[in-house]
């Protein structure tokens, strides 16, 4: 895509500068930069930020209520927020929820849930995985049997990111079997007030408990709450798969990143190093190309075009140099990153070096990049079968 950038285009990408760079916290940019948790108020908050200049729903069109920002003034976008210490935000009802209920809802629905998206005034989480369904997503057991007016659902998903937070939760849920395993899923939306819905928190590795459990126990849910065509969830669900493959790109913020790890080097005299400069090297060429492709996406969906498989690219490369990143930081600052702090992790405590401090567990917590969205494995299937033409 070749850009052609207009003064207007300067114009807006400087207000963006200046509105960004004056509303964010410093508080939360240090908590940012270092790797420290955030908190449900830290996230809602920035996003009150950005819901008060429409720029919460960054990618939604004027016919959603969004911006509707040109391809040119999204990547602009993209390059000044990427540029500052900023949370990325919450993508399950901006990036997911939304575009689905949009495409597919109906009028009520559409008036009901997505003013209070767009807004910043509902936490959603997603309700796919599974025990025994995470790739083979095709799998799931979590049932919906029709009563009257409500679906009465049971059934399990894990890996739940936020769901301790969420207000509303969508959740691909079987409502009656088919001849093929992806027949007969549908798509509903559920409040997390609900009685008999139970979270359970999974801590991981680098102590992080961001992953639940999430059962679902008699839950009756409004038949108003399904989306589309009862059975033809499957398709809404991949649907939104491909936004949020699109969404875990992260080229501005990796660029970033990388940025901030040439300062740590040269500030502890290994910016000189030949090995570690051919790692950096290499890790710019591919966010580059990376940032080329997020182009050529963003100029398609303008035209009206959703992502498609190619999204899978963008989650492939996005989520590799996430972990290079991760890996470079732990290489430069060696020693020092280890053993890291909890209660610098949780805010409570400072370090002695902030900037490694929280090296080690960012490391831990980035392994699931590989799997998040689809396992890289599985989105290489797709490209191959899908772009390749493949069997």
């Amino acid at each position: 895509m070749g850009l052609q950038i207009t003064d207007a285009d300067r114009a807006f990408a400087a207000d963006a500068r200046a509105y960004l760079r004056a509303n964010l916290p410093e508080a939360l940019a240090y908590k940012v930069r270092h790797n420290i948790r955030l908190t449900k108020e830290d996230l809602t908050g920035w996003q009150e930020v950005l819901a008060a200049r429409n720029w919460y729903a960054i990618g939604w069109s004027k016919e959603m209520g969004g911006a509707g920002l040109t391809p040119v003034q999204r990547y602009l976008f993209e390059q000044e927020y990427g540029a500052i210490c900023a949370p990325h935000p919450c993508q399950f009802g901006i990036a997911m929820a939304g575009p689905v209920i949009h495409s597919f809802g109906n009028d009520e629905q559409r008036a009901r849930f997505l003013p209070d998206i767009r807004e910043n005034r509902t936490f959603w989480c997603q309700g796919y995985s599974e025990p025994g369904a995470g790739s083979d997503l095709a799998s799931l057991a979590t049932s919906a049997v029709r009563d009257g007016d409500h679906y009465v659902v049971n059934g399990q998903k894990i890996w739940t990111t936020w769901a301790q937070w969420a207000d509303w939760i969508f959740c691909l849920v079987r409502t009656h079997k088919g001849e093929r395993p992806q027949q007969g899923i549908s798509f509903l939306l559920i409040d997390m007030r609900t009685p008999g819905i139970t979270v359970r928190p999974i801590r991981t590795l680098d102590g992080e408990a961001e992953f639940n459990e999430v059962f679902f126990n008699d839950v009756r849910v409004p038949v108003e709450n399904l989306i589309g065509t009862e059975g033809e969830g499957w398709g809404y669900g991949k649907y939104l798969l491909e936004y949020e493959r699109f969404s875990m790109s992260g080229a501005a913020r990796s660029k970033r990143i990388l940025g901030e790890l040439k300062e740590d080097a040269a500030r502890l005299g290994v910016a000189n190093d030949p090995l570690l400069q051919d790692r950096m090297t290499r890790i710019e060429i591919q966010r580059l190309a990376l940032e080329h492709m997020e182009l050529k996406l963003l100029s398609q969906s303008e035209a009206g075009e959703n992502p498609g498989p190619e999204a899978s690219k963008l989650k492939i490369r996005g989520t590799e140099i996430a972990q290079a990143l991760a890996q470079l930081r732990l290489d430069i600052f060696s020693s020092q990153v280890l053993p890291y702090s909890e209660a610098f992790l949780d805010g409570e405590a400072d370090a002695e070096n902030p900037a490694a401090a929280g090296a080690a567990a960012a490391w831990l917590n980035l392994r699931k990049l590989t799997i998040w969205g689809g396992s890289n494995e599985i989105q290489r299937m797709i490209l191959a079968k899908q772009v390749l033409g493949l069997r």
